[in-house]
């Protein structure tokens, strides 16, 4: 997809608007590199969610290292998240923060759903837009 298809500059000022991976709902995102630890910003709705911003380097690495599809498991933080998924190792003791990338004690959850439309829009990564078990891998 990569940024020329995609509204905003992802600023706080100008947002990106993206659309989650089954084309359901849009939201907001950008970078807040001011911020203490500096953040990804998701806007949904009244909701404001944040994770860690090297959450996007740290899964374009991953699934660089994988190599392959890899499935989102998009689920809320109260959930499980199923093995093997972009969701869980946004949660993992394993990955790179070592546990979750959600900032906001409640609202953590979500990150297969918010941040792989952040990759694919600055073109780090392909993600399908089916109804449900969507995947990305790197682009």
């Amino acid at each position: 997809m990569g940024t020329e298809g995609v509204e905003g500059s992802g600023t706080s000022e100008d947002p990106w608007i993206l659309t989650t991976p089954p084309g359901k709902s849009e939201f907001e995102a950008y970078r807040d590199s001011d911020a203490e630890p500096p953040a990804l910003v998701v806007q949904v709705g009244a909701t404001e969610l944040r994770y860690h911003l090297r959450c996007i380097d740290d899964l374009h690495a991953m699934l660089t290292e994988h190599g392959d599809w890899v499935p989102l498991g998009n689920a809320d933080e109260q959930k499980e998240a199923k093995p093997d998924t972009v969701e869980a190792w946004g949660r993992s003791a394993d990955n790179p923060v070592g546990g979750w990338y959600g900032m906001k004690k409640g609202l953590r959850g979500r990150f297969g759903n918010y941040v792989p439309p952040v990759l694919e829009a600055l073109g780090l990564a392909e993600v399908e837009h089916y109804a449900r078990n969507n995947r990305m891998r790197a682009g």
